[in-house]
């Protein structure tokens, strides 16, 4: 960090601008800030699913993977910006979901979010996540990012899919499977 903040407002972007990790200025508004936004809010999901009475592995990696999201949007915000996210942060994604989901059984049916608390709110953050990828999408048809980021992002959601199953399973409960209309009305 190049300076400490001894003061949180700065009145700075009262007019509706922003500075950037490489001191440029942009609108609050743009596409950029909107993809940092949402990273940011995917790592706030993540904090309240920490606050949740978790086992010992995965509020490591969960911890990590914070760590992991302040670098990614701290990348985001220096446009032209050397690469920060590696292939060894989403191969270590790669990693525990191929750990996690070896002790799950394998889906034969859709799955709605829900079951233990822990395990619904992994699911909203994978939703929030996937926001957050779409963004950086939007953001990589507008001006050139690294593919880390994006890479990183799709992996999370797809680690925190699996985490919601096996927090699921942890606390003794199967996956809420989603059932046709029809046959739900029918008692089915």
């Amino acid at each position: 960090m190049g300076y400490r903040l001894s003061r949180i407002y700065t009145r700075t972007g009262d007019a509706g601008s922003t500075g950037l990790g490489d001191g440029s200025r942009t609108a609050k508004n743009d596409v950029r800030l909107h993809a940092i936004g949402e990273i940011d809010e995917t790592n706030a999901t993540i904090g309240l699913l920490l606050a949740e009475d978790l086992p010992d592995d995965v509020r490591a990696l969960l911890t990590g993977v914070q760590h992991d999201l302040f670098d990614l949007g701290g990348e985001v915000c220096i446009p032209g910006a050397k690469a920060i996210i590696a292939p060894r942060h989403v191969q270590r994604l790669e990693e525990a979901i191929d750990h996690y989901n070896a002790d799950l059984e394998p889906l034969k049916d859709f799955i709605l979010p829900g079951g233990a608390r822990a395990a619904a709110q992994a699911h909203h953050a994978r939703t929030v996540c996937r926001r957050a990828e779409r963004a950086l999408v939007t953001l990589a048809q507008a001006h050139p990012i690294n593919d880390g980021p994006r890479q990183y992002i799709n992996r999370l959601s797809d680690l925190l899919f699996v985490l919601g199953r096996t927090l699921n399973h942890a606390a003794g409960q199967g996956d809420v499977l989603w059932r046709k209309r029809r046959e739900a009305e029918n008692g089915g």
